[in-house]
């Protein structure tokens, strides 16, 4: 029985030099971590605001004189062509008018030639020669004049279209340049989005414009810049005008919301990006472990951040970190300053996952 005593000692013995060996070999495994690498502040950052949709034309039609309508011929909806005749205004007191007037011309003109012949045989005095002259130019104009306003009766299509709207019956009595058919235009229509000023002062670095539509899932819209108002509205922002190009796609209507990208090229900047992933906050302070290929380590630097990104990346600032450098994305709470580290390879068709 004396041997027992030594079995024992002898096990646990053997217990602690293999719990010691699994200690040692669990202290030497070197971890492996998943990596990205630094970028500058995308030299390009994309805004967005929502807009509508606008016709490429869209007037209000007015008569350029006053008078009883006689006649709309269109109604809402209608599809238009240039010069077609839209409504009609009783011509009545304009035709009453240009016939006396045309009457008083006639007789004019024919003193006005009678004198200038004399004039030019040596019969009568310059002064009865300009006279007549200006007496001829005075009343031409005026019939000239009166045969506008009878032509202004009638209101035609500007341009091929769509009626909107009438705002006006026939036999009721306008004013002049008052509005009496709203319509839209067939041309390609063009988006519409308000600035915030600060965007609006930093328009010259816009690049690229683009839109897409909730109805029109998985399309994609280029856009042209028309042009931006220099002048902010009553809540300080500023209209941008943008072309939609629809060479193969489905034409929005007016009236349509979209989402409009702009792509804004910020140039040079010291602003960097790094996925949110790799921050670790220690002692109040932000944190990223740079690793260094050369030595297969990792050293930690301190970071501020700046601002996120939304899409899982931080904007941060530091005085040592530099655009390309690597920084360990997970694994950031189980390694230590100094510690060295392998990375997990990339993804690749043999690699499914980045596992290997």
């Amino acid at each position: 029985m004396k041997t027992l005593p030594f079995l024992i000692v002898a096990l646990l013995t053997s217990g602690i030099i293999t719990s010691c060996g699994e200690q040692t070999k669990d202290k030497n495994k070197i971890k492996t971590v998943k990596t990205d690498t630094v970028r500058t502040e995308g030299s390009q950052t994309l805004l967005q605001y929502p807009g509508k949709v606008k016709a490429a034309e869209d007037v209000s039609l007015a008569f350029r004189v006053s008078g009883t309508i006689r006649k709309i011929y269109v109604q809402d909806g209608q599809a238009v062509k240039t010069g077609q005749l839209l409504a009609e205004l009783d011509p009545t007191d304009y035709q009453i008018q240009l016939d006396a007037t045309e009457a008083q011309y006639k007789q004019v003109k024919s003193e006005a030639e009678r004198v200038i012949a004399l004039y030019n045989d040596g019969g009568t005095t310059p002064v009865a020669y300009d006279k007549a002259v200006y007496g001829l130019k005075q009343i031409t104009a005026l019939y000239e004049h009166h045969k506008d306003e009878l032509s202004y009766t009638k209101l035609y299509a500007p341009f091929c279209g769509f009626v909107q709207k009438h705002l006006f019956e026939s036999h009721e009595t306008v004013g002049a340049g008052m509005p009496v058919l709203q319509l839209v235009g067939q041309g390609t229509p063009e988006v519409e989005i308000n600035l915030p000023a600060a965007e609006y002062i930093r328009r010259e670095q816009f690049g690229n414009y683009q839109c897409t539509f909730d109805i029109y899932p998985g399309k994609v819209y280029p856009l042209k810049l028309i042009g931006i108002t220099h002048k902010a509205n009553s809540n300080q922002l500023y209209t941008m005008r943008l072309r939609l190009e629809t060479e193969g796609l489905p034409v929005p209507s007016a009236g349509m919301n979209t989402m409009v990208s702009i792509l804004l090229n910020d140039g040079e900047s010291n602003e960097l990006m790094v996925s949110s992933n790799a921050l670790l906050q220690e002692n109040g302070r932000s944190c990223v472990f740079v690793y260094h290929p050369e030595t297969g380590t990792v050293q930690s630097e301190e970071v501020s951040i700046l601002r996120l990104t939304g899409d899982g990346h931080s904007i941060i600032a530091s005085p040592s970190l530099k655009p390309g450098n690597i920084v360990v994305t997970a694994g950031v709470h189980s390694i230590r300053n100094g510690e060295k580290v392998k990375p997990m390879p990339p993804v690749s068709e043999t690699n499914v996952g980045g596992l290997m």
